[in-house]
Parts: C-alpha cells; structure tokens; sequence
C-alpha cells in the first residue's frame, strides 16, 4: 500500500517525514480508517443482532425474498462483517459484499424516501403544546410545516451516511487490510 500513498522521496516538501508516513501514519492511519467504518456496521448491525428476524417483512417489502434469510444475514454482515473489517480478516470480500448491502441502501433510500408528513398529527400537536421540549429554532423549522423540512433532513442524512459506508467499504475492498491486519499476518489473501 505504500506505494499508492507515499509520493516520491524527493517530491515531498519535507523528505525526512517519508519514514514517519510509510511507518506509521499510514498503516495506523488505515487502521483506523478501518476502524471507524468496522465500529460503525458493528453499531448498526448490533440491534439486528439481538433481533436477527425483525427485518424480515420489511426485506421481503422490497423484493428481498425470502425474508427469514436475509434478515439474519443482514444482521451477521453488519456486527460481524464489521468486527471483521476492524481487525483486517477476509477484509476484502467482507467490504464487497458490505458495499453491495450498501449500495442497495442508498438505492431503497432514492426510490423510497420518507413520506412527507414524517411526524403523526398527534406526535405534532404534543409537541406544539408542550414547546418547551424543542429549542427555538427547532421549533420554527419542525412545527412550521407540519415535519416536512424534518423529514427532508432525515432523508437525506441516511443517503449521506450509506454514501460514506458504500465509499468507505468500497475503498477497504480496493486497497485490503493494510499493514497493521490479520491479513497481512496470513500466507495469502484476498
């Protein structure tokens, strides 16, 4: 990996620093890359884990039959493709198939975005009453219109979020493990 990062010695503006790059702030940098992406589809993954068959009518919903498979798998992919990738075993096909899940997320979010009236009629009246459970400003931007601007940003923070997942995922793939990895403990890989 060194190579795709390290530019050449005599075009950095300081050369002496392309021991400390290639040493240590690249392969900890990558773990750590590897880390943050690992620990967030562990996170994601954990509540699926405890319930490994709640999303089975929601994944056949979408054409993701039958059910009783892929919500589990979905569930193991996540916790424990992303403890996988945290610590750079098998990372590339897990980040394979972690951008696949990804890119069918992002796909789901573009064709299905939250309705329009994100909140309930009660769930705005509550709060309209009770104002005091909202700062000002997000009184003016939720209650002003009935949760639509709300809605928009929760749509659009759960397409910014896959497109990070899909990219980071997509990039582990590409390049593997790195240095600091199982992988590279391994006789071959990936």
């Amino acid at each position: 990996m060194a190579d795709v990062f390290l530019p050449a010695r005599e075009r950095l503006f300081i050369p002496y620093m392309r021991k400390f790059y290639e040493i240590f702030a690249e392969p900890v940098g990558w773990a750590a890359f590897r880390a943050i992406i690992g620990i967030s589809f562990m996170i994601s993954g954990w509540p699926k884990i405890m319930a490994p068959f709640a999303q089975v009518g929601f994944l056949e919903s979408i054409g993701l039959a039958p059910g009783w498979f892929f919500s589990p798998a979905l569930a193991i992919l996540q916790f424990v493709g992303g403890a996988m990738i945290v610590i750079g075993l098998y990372t590339r096909p897990i980040a394979v198939a972690n951008t696949v899940m990804m890119l069918v997320t992002i796909s789901f979010h573009l064709n299905h975005p939250y309705p329009e009236l994100f909140l309930t009629t009660e769930g705005l009246s509550y709060l309209t009453a009770n104002p005091d459970l909202l700062t000002d400003s997000a009184q003016r931007v939720l209650l002003s219109d009935g949760g639509i601007a709300f809605g928009e940003r929760i749509q659009e923070k759960a397409i910014y979020t896959s497109v990070f997942w899909a990219a980071g995922t997509a990039l582990i793939a590409a390049f593997g493990g790195g240095y600091l990895s199982v992988d590279r403990r391994m006789s071959k890989e990936f």
